[in-house]
């Protein structure tokens, strides 16, 4: 019986900074039922990662250590696990390894077929690697805002990568786009196409839609942060407003806790949030917080209009 197949990871060891992370040696993965098997040419960072690794999120999504960092990567498929016909050996894919962990930074990885795609052929694994989280935000908060032909969206945050592919996105589907974005910023979001640009360092939200007018869609990828008064005092009275940047709103991580856990999560939810909400509830506001859902058929469509020139991918 030969000796079991190894590989390198990188590892978080225990919750913590930067120091907690080392190079480790793990027994290679195997394509399980419904999976495929990656040889990562890439893995991409994200701020999530950081929440994740230094225990922000233990109470909802535990780590289980050492547990190998990052959740997005890009590579080849070197094994199909039972019932997988969507795939072949030796594609080009990009996905997300798991809805509530990490575990990208390897160089094998195994991942549910259903949160893969093709990587678009035009662009590197490289820069595949860094398109599953921040294109799939974006284009799953203008799924949740219902934004179409005629719309006027706010994106703050607008020279994020979110918020890039979020404007690029919304004028696909018709959508007069306004953006925040700082001076610095402002080529790049105006190359993209915006309508017009709010200038965050000189100007409030609640200031500019005083004088230009409020938004019913608001788009939020400019966070971290606690404090959302100023976004909401942008927003008209019934606006819907989804966001990646505040606060978490009661109900949030349910999909990502037992129903059990849920009242207590939401409690603490409340008792931080409750000014918030108040406020919302009294102007007919709904706010919510999102968290992406990995979607491997949504991914390839978003995949298909890179490779048409129609979505570009910042790197």
């Amino acid at each position: 019986m030969g000796a079991t197949p190894t590989m390198k990871a990188v590892v978080y060891t225990k919750y913590g900074g930067a120091e907690v992370t080392t190079l480790a040696t793990l027994p290679r993965p195997t394509a399980g039922p419904g999976e495929v098997l990656v040889a990562v040419a890439a893995a991409a960072l994200n701020p999530v990662d950081v929440y994740l690794r230094n225990g922000l999120m233990a109470q909802i999504t535990p780590n289980a250590f050492p547990q190998i960092a990052a959740n997005e990567l890009a590579g080849t498929v070197v094994a199909l696990g039972a019932g997988v016909a969507s795939f072949a050996v030796g594609d080009r894919v990009m996905a997300r390894v798991s809805k509530t962990h990490t575990g990208a930074v390897a160089q094998f990885v195994s991942v549910p077929a259903g949160y893969a795609a093709r990587a678009p052929a035009s662009i590197s694994l490289a820069a595949a690697s860094g398109f599953p989280l921040c294109a799939l935000t974006a284009a799953q908060m203008l799924d949740k805002l219902s934004v179409s032909a005629g719309d006027r969206l706010l994106v703050a945050g607008g020279a994020t990568v979110v918020g890039q592919y979020g404007i690029q996105l919304a004028k696909m589907r018709g959508a007069t786009v306004v953006a925040t974005a700082s001076p610095a910023g402002e080529p790049l979001v105006r190359r993209l196409g915006v309508d017009e640009i709010i200038d965050y360092k000189s100007t409030t939200l609640t200031g500019w839609a005083a004088s230009n007018g409020a938004f019913d869609k608001l788009f939020d990828a400019a966070g971290p942060r606690d404090d959302v008064s100023d976004l909401l005092g942008a927003a008209a009275d019934g606006a819907h407003i989804v966001t990646v940047s505040g606060p978490n709103n009661p109900g949030s991580f349910d999909a990502y806790v037992p129903w059990w856990k849920r009242w207590v999560v939401n409690g603490v939810l409340w008792s931080r949030f409750r000014a918030t909400c108040a406020l919302a509830s009294a102007r007919g506001l709904r706010y919510e917080y999102m968290f992406m859902n990995p979607d491997g058929a949504q991914l390839g469509e978003l995949g298909r209009l890179v490779d048409e020139g129609k979505l570009e991918v910042p790197l």
